[in-house]
């Protein structure tokens, strides 16, 4: 069973969280594999893809733990808490709900709210965020990312939004500790198609994109 540690490590390891809204189980764990083969550990179903609960139980009873499968688009602690007992193994949420971070963290799941304005970003982190997910970027940029770690070097920030395999080595440079990337990563044709070796082959492309800009190239 993976701890808080081993996810958060599985986070900063690769870089990469992939955030898939498929419509049934059995088509999430097609895409979990193959995103499994290509590398990528980390993988986010939003609350609004349909039965979402139902799809993250079924993907951990087949995945168990090769993958860290979380729940996105989390607007409240009944939500978090619903998802955690269906096997969410972290809660991504698109705002900052103190009750929803202090519920994860009764559960010892790693959390990541969403905010965007310095203040908003500072708030989560001191409710006990384990990382923040910086949203939207998809108007801002990096540049953004940079100006925020200035004055903000301890805060861990997952922007997400607008992000490309063009943008995502200034992402990291900025100082992003992951990325959220959504149909950048996989499409809905690529999961209506069951395309597994598009689908591997794109998060291989993503992790070595990170790997890239870290190591400064």
């Amino acid at each position: 069973m993976l701890k808080a540690s081993d996810i958060i490590h599985r986070i900063e390891s690769t870089g990469v969280i992939a955030i898939i809204r498929a419509s049934g189980g059995g088509e999430l764990v097609e895409v979990v594999r193959a995103l499994r083969e290509g590398g990528l550990t980390c993988i986010e179903v939003t609350m609004t893809t349909p039965d979402a609960l139902a799809v993250i139980r079924a993907a951990r009873e087949a995945i168990g733990d090769d993958a860290a499968i979380g729940v996105g688009t989390v607007l409240d602690a009944e939500t978090a808490r619903a998802a955690i007992l269906a096997g969410a193994q972290f809660v991504v949420a698109p705002s900052f709900d103190p009750a929803t971070v202090e519920l994860c963290r009764r559960y010892d799941v790693p959390v990541m709210p969403g905010a965007l304005t310095p203040t908003e970003i500072v708030r989560a982190w001191q409710a006990g965020a384990d990382y923040v997910k910086v949203f939207p970027t998809s108007s801002l940029g990096p540049g953004y990312i940079r100006d925020l770690k200035g004055p903000l070097p301890q805060i861990r920030m997952i922007p997400t939004g607008g992000i490309t395999l063009d943008n995502v080595a200034a992402f990291i440079r900025a100082g992003a500790s992951a990325v959220g990337i959504g149909s950048a990563l996989v499409t809905a044709r690529a999961i209506r198609d069951r395309d597994t070796a598009g689908i591997r082959n794109a998060a291989a492309r993503w992790l070595q994109a990170v790997a890239e800009a870290r190591a400064g190239e």
